[in-house]
């Protein structure tokens, strides 16, 4: 890297786990920039945040779902930073649904956010990260749990997982790293949307520690992944999630 500022990009990062990754990157002198699709508000209100604790942010608007967001993205990122270190693949959506109760909709949403947006933003990175890049990816626990119900969400994360560890190989020899975070049930809107407390607090007493995530137990291992200590670390999935296996 080069002796300029370390930067970032984050995607889905106006609220939840994304905002909250932009905080800790922040805490370590790292620009960032504040990708969002629809929420203009709650990315400005996080980069006045971060803007207030003496930190660098820029909120940058962009589709993902649309093929030239990336590009998009990536050149605006470097049009406010100089140049982009690090890619946080965080926006991502999930419909709950019985494979045959699903439908082309669904499946055509979950593949072209989850999927099919950090795919070409990897691509990207690939393209434009320096010596010493990092790129972090959000996966789920779900992959590995099989649970009823999350069929084509696992789905498109576990292709995340077989991409990380592929990347990672094809990477290497720039000094590159590539890894994923797969987080467990998360306090968030996301994963609190349309559940009960009822389930909620069945979903609690299943993780040993008795507790929901918090977007702090995530974004800490990804600040850690993103950082110059995890340099020899790279094709890995690491599953924060509590205990739950």
């Amino acid at each position: 890297m080069s002796d300029r500022q370390r930067t970032a990009i984050i995607t889905g990062a106006s609220r939840g786990i994304g905002a909250e990754i932009a905080r800790q990157l922040a805490k370590d002198d790292i620009a960032v920039a504040v990708n969002y699709a629809n929420s203009p508000d709650a990315a400005e209100r996080i980069v006045a945040e971060i803007r207030a604790a003496g930190g660098q942010a820029q909120a940058i608007q962009a589709d993902l779902t649309d093929p030239a967001a990336p590009c998009v993205l990536f050149d605006a990122a470097e049009a406010a930073f100089g140049g982009i270190d690090i890619l946080v693949n965080n926006a991502g959506m999930m419909q709950l649904s019985s494979l045959g109760e699903s439908d082309d909709a669904m499946l055509d949403a979950h593949v072209s956010l989850n999927l099919a947006a950090p795919v070409r933003l990897m691509r990207e990175a690939a393209r434009r990260l320096p010596e010493g890049g990092r790129i972090v990816s959000l996966s789920s626990s779900v992959v590995g749990l099989y649970q009823p119900g999350y069929g084509l969400y696992a789905a498109t994360k576990a292709g995340i997982e077989a991409l990380t560890h592929v990347l990672a190989k094809e990477l290497g020899p720039k000094g590159i790293t590539v890894n994923a975070v797969a987080p467990g049930p998360v306090a968030t809107d996301f994963f609190l949307r349309g559940k009960s407390d009822a389930l909620v607090a069945q979903i609690e007493g299943m993780n040993p520690f008795g507790r929901l995530g918090t977007p702090e137990d995530i974004a800490r291992v990804v600040r850690f992944l993103s950082g110059t200590e995890a340099a020899w670390i790279s094709g890995q999935v690491i599953r924060a999630n509590g205990g739950v296996v």
